[in-house]
């Protein structure tokens, strides 16, 4: 009964760490590398689909992504306790990227 309510709690607030970030999305232009600079520190980056885009390790809380080609994918940071801390979405547009209200951001 203890390690269901352990294991319930740990669930728990593992979901609420991933809930939390995954509001972000960044729009990236194809060829065109950006910094990403995190509020805690990450050990391991978990990419989505590898070949929409390249992430490059400066230090435990930045990195710069190189966007690869057109798509979409996420990027999961996961602290030294095996965490989650940020689940981003990342959109690489061929050319100018659109804001709108209800979907947030869409690639022209």
């Amino acid at each position: 009964m203890l390690r269901a309510c352990v294991l319930g709690v740990i669930l728990l607030l593992t979901t609420i760490s991933v809930t939390w970030a995954a509001d972000q999305t960044i729009a990236l232009k194809l060829g065109v590398g950006s910094p990403l600079i995190l509020e805690r520190p990450f050990k391991t980056v978990l990419i989505g689909d590898p070949d929409v885009v390249d992430v490059h390790t400066r230090n435990d809380r930045s990195v710069i992504l190189e966007p690869l080609d057109i798509g979409a994918t996420n990027l999961v940071f996961v602290d030294e306790r095996s965490i989650a801390i940020a689940n981003i979405r990342i959109l690489v547009c061929a050319g100018a990227i659109r804001v709108t209200y209800q979907d947030g951001l869409a690639c022209e």
